[in-house]
């Protein structure tokens, strides 16, 4: 009997101490995870910033024939996905604008250009039997840009949009956003000597180009954060003036350039197409300045997209 009770005290005296061996593993402390398998926050993906909205303006400068060019740029910055929320033109450079802020696309307005008689928008008076100051009325041109925009006003077009010209009372430059688009355009395309100043609401106005030559302060006055500038302009050394008409395009060349120097510096992008031989009365070369506005937007694509990305990122 002894023996027995003796087996039976050693017996719970094993299994008390099993139990106590396994309910002390139960409780020891767990054992680190190897930090190569640790789930940190730095494994969790990366919130990406949301990017900043950009508007981009296009500032469309003055030059006559040489405006084709900047259809060509048009052409180029749509391609590669870059569509401009804001356009300003001086002189030619608000022929085309308004026209591209009617809707149309590029390859819309190459059409536009190719079919474009010359005729159509240059209805002669002649001075020896005219009161007026100038040689051309600028009636025609006035109907065809209102006939491509649909007759639509200024602040009906598609996108915000501003013609510059200059008071001639005063010399300041006015920035049409409101009413008549083809006046607008007409106004802004006077140049002093070959169109008749434009009467609005008893003021004369004249040529945006003799105060802006390429419209940049007035894209930021319309709220662009990134501007791209377009000049078409010629170097003077660059054009020989044989005829009355030539000798006045030279002149406002000249005064364009000092101008052009102050306004440019303040655009984040100058596109200039290379244009050295085309005269601002060749309407036949709309097609080689087309292609050399395409060319000039191609060499600048990489620094306007770096440009724009810093800017959304900020």
């Amino acid at each position: 009997m002894h023996s027995l009770l003796a087996g039976s005290s050693r017996f719970f005296i094993a299994l008390f101490l099993v139990s106590a061996v396994l309910l002390g593993c139960a409780s020891s402390p767990p054992m680190a995870t190897p930090a190569s398998k640790a789930i940190t926050k730095l494994d969790l993906p990366l919130q990406q910033k949301p990017l900043r909205p950009v508007r981009i303006g296009l500032a469309l400068g003055g030059g006559a024939a040489r405006g084709f060019a900047h259809i060509g740029v048009i052409k180029v910055l749509e391609a590669q996905g870059i569509v401009p929320d804001i356009v300003v033109g001086t002189s030619a450079g608000s022929v085309v604008g308004a026209m591209y802020a009617a809707g149309n696309n590029g390859f819309v307005l190459q059409k536009m250009a190719l079919d474009m008689d010359e005729a159509t928008i240059s209805d002669w008076s002649l001075p020896f039997f005219s009161k007026s100051s100038g040689v051309l009325k600028g009636e025609a041109l006035q109907n065809y840009v209102n006939k491509m925009v649909g007759q639509a006003s200024i602040e009906k077009l598609k996108k915000p949009f501003g013609a510059v010209a200059t008071d001639l009372n005063t010399g300041t430059p006015i920035l049409f956003q409101r009413g008549n688009t083809g006046l607008a355009v007409r106004a802004s395309s006077s140049v002093p000597g070959v169109f008749q100043p434009v009467k609005i609401n008893d003021r004369f106005y004249v040529d945006g180009g003799l105060v802006s030559p390429v419209p940049v302060r007035f894209a930021r006055e319309m709220g662009a954060d990134i501007v791209i500038a377009v000049n078409i302009s010629s170097a003077p050394e660059g054009q020989a003036a044989t005829s009355s008409l030539e000798v006045l395009m030279q002149t406002f060349t000249i005064m364009g350039q000092s101008l052009n120097q102050f306004e440019l510096k303040n655009a984040d992008i100058v596109i200039k197409p290379d244009l050295p031989s085309m005269k601002g009365n060749d309407f036949n070369g709309r097609n080689l300045a087309i292609l050399a506005g395409e060319k000039a937007a191609l060499s600048v694509i990489a620094e306007l997209k770096d440009k724009i990305r810093v800017f959304q990122e900020k």
